[in-house]
C-alpha cells in the first residue's frame, strides 16, 4: 500500500469513527487545520505541577517533604488507574491480571525504595520544626491510598483485628467503616469519640468512601480472582503475583513507613514521640498489630503466624 492508499485509509477510518458519533467529519478536520502543535510542557502541565508547592515555612527541607507527598499521591494514582482496569475487565485471564498486578507492585515497591528520600534526605532538626505547622494533618489522611485497600480486598480483611472475628463475614459498607483498622489511630471505642483528625477526614471522604467500598465489594482483586477459571487462579506466576503484592503493601512499604517515623519520632531526641494527628501510630502502623493481609487464602497457617516478621516472605 502506497501513502496515498494509507492517507485514503486513515481518512475513511475516521469518517467512519465520527459518523458513529453523528459528528461531521469536516467539522473536525477543519478543527485540526486550526489546532496549534502541542509541546511537551503544555501536555504534561509541566507549569501547574510546579506550582502546586507552597511551604509554611522558611525551612528549605520542606520543600522536599512537600514535593515527596505530592509524587506519593501520584503514584497512589497510577495503581488505582491499574486496579480499575482490574475491576473493569471482562473475562479476565491470568496473563493480564498478572501484568497488571506487577505493575501496581512496581509502584509500590517504588515507593517503599523512595522513603530512604525522607530517611536520609531531610534535616532532622529543620523536619522536627516543621511538622509542628503542620498539626493536626497527617499521612493518614490520604484518601487514595484508602481507595486502593477497598479496591483490593473484601472488607473483613481491613476490619480492626480486634473485632474481625465477632462481624459478619461480609458486613455492611457502614458497618465495616466503623470498624476498619485504621479507626483506631483516632478513636476511642469504650465512647465513640473520634479525634480531630478523623472528623476531619470523614468530614471530607466519607461519602466517597461509602461509595467505592459499595462499587468495590464484587469488582476488587481477590474477588476478580476468585470469578477466574480454576485453572487460571491455580496459575503460579499469578498466585506469586498476588502474594507480592500483598507482601509489598502490607509488609515492606508499611514497615518502611513505620522506621523513618520511628527515625523522626522517637529516636531524634527532638519533639514529644507524637504524631502530628495525635494517634498511637506504633500500633496503627506495624503489620504485627493489625495483621492487614489482603489475600489471606494465599498464604500458609505458619506464614499468617508469621505475618510482618522477618520469618514472612513473598515467595
Amino acid at each position: 500500500m502506497n501513502s496515498t492508499e494509507d492517507r485514503e485509509a486513515i481518512l475513511k477510518e475516521i469518517e467512519l469513527k465520527y459518523d458513529a458519533i453523528n459528528q461531521s467529519t469536516t467539522t473536525q478536520l477543519e478543527g485540526l487545520l486550526w489546532a496549534k502543535p502541542i509541546n511537551y510542557w503544555d501536555y504534561i502541565q509541566t507549569d501547574a505541577l510546579l506550582s502546586l508547592q507552597t511551604q509554611r515555612t522558611v525551612l528549605p527541607d520542606e520543600m522536599v517533604f512537600i514535593l515527596y507527598h505530592q509524587v506519593n499521591e501520584l503514584i497512589f494514582k497510577m495503581i488505582l488507574w491499574e486496579i480499575q482496569q482490574i475491576g473493569e475487565a471482562q473475562n479476565i485471564r491470568a496473563a493480564f491480571f498478572t501484568e497488571r498486578l506487577m505493575r501496581i507492585s512496581r509502584y509500590f515497591d517504588m515507593l517503599t525504595t523512595s522513603f530512604v528520600i525522607m530517611e536520609e534526605g531531610m534535616d532532622v532538626t529543620q523536619y522536627m520544626k516543621f511538622r509542628n505547622t503542620l498539626t493536626p494533618a497527617s499521612g493518614f489522611q490520604s484518601a487514595q491510598y484508602r481507595l486502593i485497600e477497598f479496591s483490593s480486598t473484601n472488607l473483613i480483611n481491613l476490619i480492626d483485628y480486634r473485632f474481625r472475628e465477632k462481624m459478619d463475614p461480609n458486613p455492611s459498607c457502614e458497618d465495616a467503616f466503623e470498624h476498619l483498622y485504621w479507626q483506631a489511630a483516632g478513636k476511642n471505642y469504650q465512647t465513640g469519640e473520634k479525634s480531630f483528625l478523623l472528623q476531619e477526614f470523614e468530614r471530607k471522604y466519607k461519602h466517597v468512601f461509602l461509595r467505592h467500598m459499595e462499587q468495590y465489594k464484587s469488582m476488587n482483586i481477590w474477588q476478580k480472582y476468585q470469578q477466574l477459571p480454576k485453572s487460571d487462579q491455580n496459575n503460579p506466576e499469578l498466585i506469586q503475583a498476588m502474594r507480592h503484592l500483598d507482601h509489598t503493601v502490607n509488609i515492606k512499604w508499611v514497615m518502611q513507613h513505620l522506621n523513618v517515623a520511628i527515625k523522626y519520632i522517637e529516636n531524634s531526641g527532638q519533639g514529644d514521640g507524637e504524631a502530628t494527628g495525635g494517634s498511637d501510630w506504633k500500633k496503627y502502623m506495624h503489620p504485627k498489630y493489625q495483621r492487614r493481609i489482603f489475600f489471606p487464602e494465599l498464604w500458609s497457617t505458619e506464614e499468617l503466624k508469621n505475618w510482618g516478621t522477618e520469618k514472612n516472605k513473598s515467595n
